[in-house]
């Protein structure tokens, strides 16, 4: 999730390698300056003036001792930039699951994730335990056609054990260029042995929304991740089906399997749908960490009934969306609980093909929840289910079926037939019996109006 960009450099001369890192880590100046795409935003603060200690020097001297050592002593030669680089991996792979070091070809990947278009399979990933977790697969990717299921831990990448990755070396053995193959061993809940997937790469076009009529006046939204330009793209889907359908009865915004993405995106999406109040909030050590978020005063949505469905594998950008909804109660937030990340990366660029991926600070829903390793918790629970459809074996047989039935009265010729409803979009199999959760979303809308014509 990309809350601001900003960049930090650091210029020593490094004559000896013991002279190097006490330079670089604690006499090193620091100096500060803006992004060129947020320039307006107040500029962060040195570390020193964050109130951050010195370093203790024995832990610095044992580093450089241990880089020394590695340097002289390991069975084959190591430069020292790789040395460097592994040791910063380490470091922000200790500090949580989501900070990592963005190398060449990381940062390229993640301003393509951005942007909406790079190579690979198609899913987000975390570590869990050492294994990688799938937090969701993407609508329409590899990995979703081969069957790759949020909450699938993967031991294996061809023959490169999990446990030897970090993050940031996942996304770039997950991606690659198209038409090349990646063998996963998974490890999946339900099933007693790992088994194999091969997923053929592809240029991942990420489309952020879908939209569709589930029946007439009832519509849907699916966000499979929020890119830039997800809430625009939310505003001028809500602006086309209220002018097909007039007036809409209902709205679904499906946001399971969404793994979040671009802050301001969740923002926009949420102020789609609410005319006042706060959307969410942010909190961290530096100044331009703390960030708030307020709804403005149009209602593309015109108020239409809204149900949210949210899962496991909906996460970050997500939460924010259910979250600020649920608060605000603008929508009913219906599935199972939430993933639980309520924390905001910034990417911090080091050089031009190179930065770090650092949590910054903590987001909190308008009521000052914080949702981090809790989840958004939905108002109705509904698990996934599979349901079959049952024929009514009494209602085959009625009472004019009966020989000598009593005749109504009504002497009046028969009424023409009604003329046909108009098909759902979606198939009654589709939504019934193909997705529970969606099926009980709609019924919940009808069931509003329902109330509503009674009231």
């Amino acid at each position: 999730m990309l809350s601001g960009l900003f960049k930090y450099s650091t210029r020593f001369t490094r004559p000896t390698l013991a002279s190097a890192m006490c330079a670089a880590l604690l006499c090193a100046p620091y100096s500060s300056a803006q992004d060129a795409a947020d320039s307006s935003a107040p500029r962060a603060q040195p570390p020193a003036a964050a109130g951050q200690m010195p370093l203790p020097m024995e832990e610095v001297r044992i580093f450089a001792q241990v880089l020394n050592e590695v340097r002289e002593a390991y069975v084959e030669p190591i430069d020292d930039k790789t040395l460097l680089e592994n040791a910063i991996k380490g470091m922000l792979a200790g500090i949580d699951p989501h900070s990592s070091y963005l190398a060449e070809r990381d940062f390229a990947d993640l301003r393509e994730t951005t942007t909406g278009e790079f190579g690979g399979l198609g899913v987000e990933v975390g570590i869990e335990n050492g294994l990688i977790k799938i937090i969701a697969p993407m609508d329409d990717s590899p990995a979703t056609r081969a069957g790759i299921q949020a909450g699938d831990l993967i031991i294996k990448l061809d023959d490169t054990p999990a446990q030897e990755v970090t993050l940031g070396d996942t996304t770039e053995l997950l991606r690659g260029e198209p038409g090349t193959k990646l063998r996963l061993t998974i490890v999946r809940d339900g099933v007693n042995e790992p088994f194999e997937v091969t997923v053929t790469r592809e240029i991942i076009k990420a489309r952020s929304i879908r939209t569709r009529e589930l029946e007439p006046g009832y519509g849907y939204i699916r966000i499979s991740q929020f890119s830039a330009n997800s809430g625009t793209e939310v505003v001028e889907a809500l602006g086309k089906m209220q002018g097909e359908a007039n007036a809409m009865k209902g709205m679904v915004l499906d946001l399971r399997n969404n793994p979040g993405g671009v802050l301001q995106a969740a923002v926009g999406v949420v102020d789609a749908f609410v005319t006042s109040g706060l959307i969410v909030y942010t909190e961290g050590r530096i100044a331009n960490s703390s960030m708030r978020f307020e709804a403005t005063a149009d209602d593309p949505s015109h108020g239409v009934p809204l149900v949210v469905l949210i899962n496991g594998g909906s996460a970050s950008a997500s939460e924010i969306v259910a979250g600020a909804l649920q608060d605000l109660k603008r929508a009913v937030i219906m599935g199972t609980r939430s993933f639980g990340k309520g924390s905001v990366q910034t990417v911090l660029p080091l050089t031009n093909d190179r930065a770090i991926k650092l949590t910054t600070s903590l987001y909190f829903t308008p009521s000052g929840r914080s949702i981090q390793a809790t989840g958004i918790s939905p108002d109705i629970v509904v698990d996934r289910g599979q349901v079959t459809r049952i024929a009514d074996s009494a209602a085959a047989y009625r009472e004019e079926d009966l020989t000598g039935h009593l005749a109504n009265g009504n002497d009046a010729p028969p009424t023409p037939a009604p003329a046909a409803t108009p098909q759902p979009v979606v198939s009654a199999d589709d939504v019934l019996v193909q997705d529970y959760q969606l099926n009980e979303a709609l019924n919940l809308l009808k069931g509003i109006n329902v109330l509503k014509a009674l009231n």
